[in-house]
């Protein structure tokens, strides 16, 4: 392996592995590197079309084909390949947060191999390895600290804006950025198995069960377990009738095609789509169509504390005199121990503070910048005056309480803020032998204005919030009673098997924030979770709805399905709102599904029992099954009705709720078959024409009646839903009134018609009963 050298770091190194250790130690671990590549495009879209339901769609396409049909296997073939299409598409974008995670370890590092520094690509270091670390540098991977102090930033890890202090025997994670120090540091972990690499297959493996898969999986079986027995009855009946079977093996094809839900994808996909472009007008950005119609069922939503609820940006809180000192004093000796030319985050806002209070500046004598092992930064100011020069230290309370005199009420002060959940510097200044404490500075990540607003907001709408957080229990508390959230905090070693029993968790690692969000599905709750940092990304593409918030990571961003473009968590409620938009449309397209299916198969086969012909002509049952998925895609566009509570898919109730309905139907339906038979007497062809416009009549006001649990009227439908229904009734009346693939009828019996299906709704929308059992209510 071939590099150049550097010069050494002023830490002094041991001679580190040599090349030969080096190249048998890169065979055993394999290279640093995280993510393999993702799979091609053609073997994510084939897969798609593997399983059951591309199988039962398949399978009829395959029999439509088999019969001479060319229009119905197209139709099914289209929507095949749309689902495989959006479905690979969001594949290759959850690929993509891996791309990120591995972009940021295409690093550089220094290392020391066989005596010699030099400078290698990160990906060839292994286990062993002496790296040397400065400010500035990405550590490349997981490593301990052999030698010299650093100060590091972790907030692309732990999302916690403060920066940490590392000393000789403590880890190093990969991922973080050195601020200040020199240090060596020998590695421990590289690729899969570091802090960084253990987060990246996180990323990879995570992922929720599609519950709109297992959705459209229990309707296909509910509905073919209704066909399958109504075909038994037939084929019975015409055995003991002493009938031949080969006339009925059309209709078995027709009602399997009438029954596989082929716009079903379609209608789920363009109602999320519309929804996902409304809110793109609120500020959110939805990058996995699925995770709007799960919003509809969040129940229990895990929020990171920095950059969620706070602004992750330090800020000084208070400067805190002591007995006989002044807050400006406090400050312009904390200003004089600051390093005005690298400026790190404390400094600068030190610096800032201290020029809007136009104070004067010392003059300094000499300056020793921030020593992460020391824990402090000190200067000697030049006296105004004859006198001595002052020693002025600003550092940690406990370091300076052993450095410094300490008023009497010091520890009272230091334990009253760190209750606050603030980071604390103490300020000394005084003889250069033992200077006094003068105040406190205290700094905190503020709250954002609207936090307890929208927490409110968001537990109104019946969803349970958890705080989960890498930073200290102390910290945690205080922001969860600032925004109105209960202090219960958990413990990730003991507590995540009923972590309902507690209002948050601090000091979370992303696989903690990750088995929370896995233990929580586990008992059937539908999770959100929102952060900002790599150490959110895993927890945000496991969960059902995984928002990042507008400063999150490019990683965070890639990884959630849903991204908010705007500062605080107002978008949440509005994801919310949509969804249960989506899920009212949806649960409309659904019941209707089940109520026309099982009214068309019990119509035709009771029907063909009490007649001995099918009621309605198997064209025109394609027809009808074209006009109405048709019309059904327009739901998308509906106005819905948002339930104040989190809405959950159960096929049983929505199988006997369309069930309910389509007995309703089938009463009225043999009423107009026993009416055409016998008092009017009308041949065959204008009875199988009168029972396909009744078909289609019913099916429109299904739909009307399914779309509110109010009376049907009280939320009108949008323009394309009333345009759709009404212009279906128009095309089924006009065709049976001119006879176009149908024996003609009079517009007056259909008109007839058309009164007693309105005059039936208007009963089933008071019928509080039937109408209870017609839609979900949460």
């Amino acid at each position: 392996m071939s590099g150049s050298t550097t010069p050494a770091p002023p830490v002094c190194a041991s001679g580190g592995l040599t090349e030969a250790a080096a190249q048998e130690r890169l065979v055993a671990f394999g290279p640093n590197e995280i993510v393999k590549p993702p799979p091609g495009a053609l073997h994510a879209f084939f897969r798609r079309l593997w399983g059951p339901i591309p199988w039962l769609l398949e399978a009829a396409l395959c029999l439509e084909a088999a019969l001479g049909k060319t229009v119905e296997p197209a139709i099914i073939g289209g929507w095949l390949v749309f689902s495989a299409l959006v479905g690979s598409m969001q594949e290759r974008r959850a690929h993509a947060a891996l791309d990120l995670l591995r972009g940021q370890l295409h690093v550089e590092a220094r290392v020391v191999r066989g005596g010699i520094w030099r400078r290698i690509a990160a990906r060839d270091l292994v286990p062993g390895d002496r790296v040397g670390l400065a400010a500035g540098d990405l550590v490349p991977a997981d490593c301990t600290v052999a030698a010299g102090a650093v100060e590091a930033d972790q907030s692309a890890l732990t999302g916690e804006s403060a920066a940490v202090s590392r000393d000789i025997g403590e880890t190093l994670y990969s991922g973080s950025t050195i601020r200040r120090g020199r240090a060596e540091a020998t590695v421990t972990q590289t690729g899969a198995r570091s802090y960084f690499g253990r987060t990246a297959e996180l990323v990879r493996t995570a992922g929720a069960a599609s519950h709109l898969e297992r959705l459209l999986f229990a309707v296909v079986r509910h509905l073919v377990s209704i066909d399958s027995a109504l075909a038994v009855l037939l084929v019975a009946v015409a055995l003991w009738r002493g009938e031949t079977l080969l006339p009925l093996i059309p209709f078995f094809l027709v009602l399997l095609t009438a029954t596989v839900p082929i716009t079903m994808p379609a209608a789920f996909t363009a109602a999320n789509a519309v929804e996902a472009r409304n809110l793109a007008k609120e500020g959110v950005l939805v990058t996995g169509l699925s995770s709007v119609q799960e919003a509809a069922s969040l129940d229990v939503l895990c929020v990171d504390k920095t950059g969620t609820l706070t602004l992750n940006r330090q800020t000084i809180a208070a400067v805190v005199p002591l007995a006989g000192e002044t807050e400006d004093g406090v400050l312009a000796f904390a200003a004089a121990a600051c390093d005005e030319s690298t400026q790190g985050v404390v400094d600068g806002l030190i610096l800032g503070l201290a020029r809007k209070h136009a104070l004067t500046p010392f003059t300094r004598e000499t300056f020793i910048p921030f020593d992460p092992a020391a824990k402090r930064s000190e200067a000697m100011l030049r006296p105004a005056h004859e006198g001595d020069p002052v020693r002025v230290v600003l550092g940690s309370p406990a370091v300076l309480g052993m450095l410094a005199d300490t008023p009497p009420d010091f520890t009272a002060k230091v334990e009253e803020l760190a209750v606050s959940g603030a980071r604390l510097l103490a300020v000394a200044a005084g003889a250069a032998d033992r200077p006094r404490i003068r105040g406190l500075i205290a700094l905190a990540d503020p709250l954002r204005p609207d936090a307890a607003s929208l927490v409110a907001k968001i537990e109104a709408l019946g969803i349970r919030i958890l705080m989960v957080t890498g930073d200290t229990r102390a910290t945690a508390e205080v922001v969860a009673k600032q925004v109105g959230l209960g202090t219960r905090f958990g413990d990730a070693s003991r507590d995540l098997d009923n972590s309902l029993d507690f209002d948050g968790f601090a000091n979370f690692y992303p696989e903690e924030k990750f088995r929370l969000v896995k233990t929580l599905q586990q008992t059937g709750r539908i999770v959100g979770m929102t952060g900002d940092g790599v150490n959110d990304a895993p927890a945000l593409k496991q969960a059902e709805v995984g928002i990042a918030v507008q400063d999150a990571s490019d990683v965070a961003k890639a990884a959630a399905g849903i991204v908010l473009t705007r500062p605080g968590l107002e978008g949440i409620v509005s994801v919310v709102s949509g969804g249960r938009r989506v899920f009212r449309r949806m649960l409309t397209w659904t019941i209707t599904k089940v109520a026309r299916t099982v009214e068309l198969a019990a119509l035709l086969t009771f029907g063909y029992i009490a007649t001995g012909f099918f009621v309605v002509p198997l064209t025109m049952i394609v027809v009808i099954t074209v006009l109405n998925d048709i019309v059904t895609l327009t739901l998308a566009t509906d106005r819905a009705w948002v339930s104040p509570a989190p809405e959950q898919w159960d096929i049983g109730q929505i199988s006997r709720r369309g069930a309910a309905l389509a007995a309703g139907w089938l009463i009225l339906g043999f009423t107009v078959l026993w009416l055409a038979l016998h008092p009017l007497h009308l041949p065959v062809p204008q009875i199988q024409t009168l029972m396909f416009v009744y078909l289609m009549y019913t099916a429109q006001v299904t739909i009307w009646l399914t779309r509110t649990p109010g009376h049907f009227w009280s939320l009108p439908p949008s323009g394309p839903v009333m345009m759709a229904t009404i212009g279906n009734i128009l095309i089924a009346g006009l065709m049976a009134g001119f006879g176009v693939l149908t024996a003609p009828v009079s517009f007056g019996l259909l008109a007839a018609l058309l009164l007693a299906v309105l005059i039936a709704a208007l009963l089933f929308d008071q019928l509080g009963g039937l109408k209870n059992s017609l839609v979900l209510r949460p």
